[in-house]
Order: C-alpha cells, then sequence, then structure tokens
C-alpha cells in the first residue's frame, strides 16, 4: 500500500499557508462578489490541500498522482483568480502568486517522483 501522512507532506503543509493567506485577503473583496469571485477563490484555495490529502490515502501512487494533478489544476485556477482580483479590486496579491507558484513548483516536483516509483 502506497499511503502517505500528508500531515508530513511539505506540499500539504505550504498549500494549507497558501489557504489561510488567501482567505486573510477575502475581506477584502467586495461583499457582491460573495457568490461570484470570492465563493470561487475560496473553494479553488481548499482544494489544492483537500486533494492532496485525498490522494495521500489512495492504494497506489498513480492514483496519488491524479489528485495531485487536480491540486496542481486547481493552484492554477487559484493563480489565475489572484490575478484578476488584482486587475480588477486593486488588492495586492503578489507575495501570494509567489507561494502559489512556488506550490506548483513543489506538487509538480512531487508528482514526478512519484510517477518514477
Amino acid at each position: 500500500m502506497a499511503t502517505h501522512n500528508f500531515r508530513r507532506l511539505d506540499i500539504w503543509i505550504n498549500s494549507m499557508e497558501l489557504t489561510k493567506s488567501v482567505y486573510s485577503i477575502l475581506s477584502e473583496i467586495p461583499n457582491d462578489e460573495k457568490f461570484g469571485l470570492k465563493s470561487q477563490i475560496s473553494r479553488c484555495s481548499i482544494s489544492i490541500p483537500s486533494n492532496i490529502a485525498e490522494g495521500s490515502g489512495r492504494s497506489t501512487n498513480k492514483d496519488f498522482c491524479h489528485f495531485l494533478s487536480i491540486s496542481l489544476g486547481s493552484s492554477y485556477e487559484l493563480e489565475t483568480q489572484l490575478i484578476l482580483i488584482q486587475d480588477i479590486f486593486f488588492i495586492e496579491c503578489g507575495e501570494i502568486i509567489h507561494n502559489c507558484h512556488d506550490l506548483q513548483k513543489m506538487i509538480f516536483n512531487f508528482k514526478n517522483t512519484l510517477s518514477k516509483n
């Protein structure tokens, strides 16, 4: 069985920190976006660590890689939405976007490592 303890994975730890950072700026988005961009941002940021955790409990590395791919896709979705809120609402997200890039690299590299095993 190829399960991993997600609580010890740097990608999960970093994705949890990223999600907390995202939540700290959600209050800056206007309330009329509560069911639009604000909701979408919170859902995709939560999706990143959630899919890492779910995949870690799967029985094969191939299955885990599938969930890492979903997590990576959510991170690109989040990046796009952060760029949008910078451009539309002038909310500074540069550091969070940088952290998102770092996490994307980590997930990609971990996925490649698992694929080789």
